[in-house]
Order: C-alpha cells, then structure tokens, then sequence
C-alpha cells in the first residue's frame, strides 16, 4: 500500500480520473441551462413556437372549432374566414414591466402566432360566431347550403 502525500492528492484524483456525481451533475445542469437559453432566444428574435392547440367537430349544418388562447385578451385576436379555412393571428403580450421586481427567468411564451386550419366544407362565412371565455376560443362556422344538401347515391352492379 502506497502513501500518497496530500499535496499530490489533486493530482491523482485527475490521473486516475475518480467519478464526482456532483461534478457530473452539475456538468447537466449547465448543459440544460445553455439548451433552454438557446430556444427561448431563438424563439424572441422572430420564431414562434406557439401554435394554438385546436378541436374541430363537424355537425350537419356547422363546423364548430375550438382554440386554446389562454392569456391572450381577445381584442388582441385577428380571426379571418375564407371559405375553405380559417386564419387566427394574435399576440400574447407581457404583463411585467422592465423593473426592479421583473421575472428573472421565464418559461412563458410571448409574442406573435399565426394559425391556418383548413375546412373540408363551404363555409358561409358572413355568419360565423366567435365567443371567447376562460382561455378557449369557440367559432362556429355555418355551412354553405351547397356543403347541406349532399345527396347519397347508390351504386349499383351492371
């Protein structure tokens, strides 16, 4: 057995390389750190990564469309109808101001969004609805008469 000199310990631990869990954990954390500070940059200088989640549900006479805007005020919402989609556009703004008590960190998305969901029906669009309540945007979406009166026909063997 072998006395090492406690001056030459620093330099054994580094040669033999013994394994510091705390070294190693605080060697992720500093990795995770860098990850999440290069997707929210990413996202602030002018890329979006919110995209409202949506729900879509087809009746005879309308389609019904659910949007998830939660703190997005409604006058802040753009909605435009065509006859085969639906545009959604908005900006969820920051409530904070720039001061002394800020956030120091935030996971919170804010800035622009832009959605385009295609309907596989005519739509009439001079009488959709729109109500927003609790964070959800709910549009229903009248069909065209000529979506309505689809007829079924039979096909028979010759």
């Amino acid at each position: 057995m072998a006395i090492v000199p406690t001056r030459n310990l620093a330099n054994l631990q580094s040669r033999q390389g013994w394994w510091d869990p705390v070294r190693e954990i605080s060697s992720l954390q500093r990795q995770l750190n860098r990850m999440f500070e290069n997707v929210t940059r990413n996202v602030n200088e002018g890329g979006s990564l919110l995209a409202p989640s949506a729900e879509l549900e087809e009746t005879d006479g309308a389609i019904h469309l659910k949007l998830e805007v939660p703190g997005i005020n409604p006058n802040d919402l753009d909605v435009k109808v065509s006859d085969r989609a639906v545009a959604i556009s908005g900006e969820r703004k920051s409530e904070s101001q720039n001061g002394d008590g800020g956030a120091k960190r935030s996971e919170l998305y804010y800035g622009r969004f832009e959605r385009v969901i295609p309907i596989d029906a005519q739509i009439q669009s001079d009488r959709v609805e729109a109500n927003y309540n609790n964070g959800i945007l709910h549009l229903t979406l009248p069909k065209a008469e000529s979506d309505k009166n689809a007829v079924q026909v039979n096909v028979q063997q010759s």
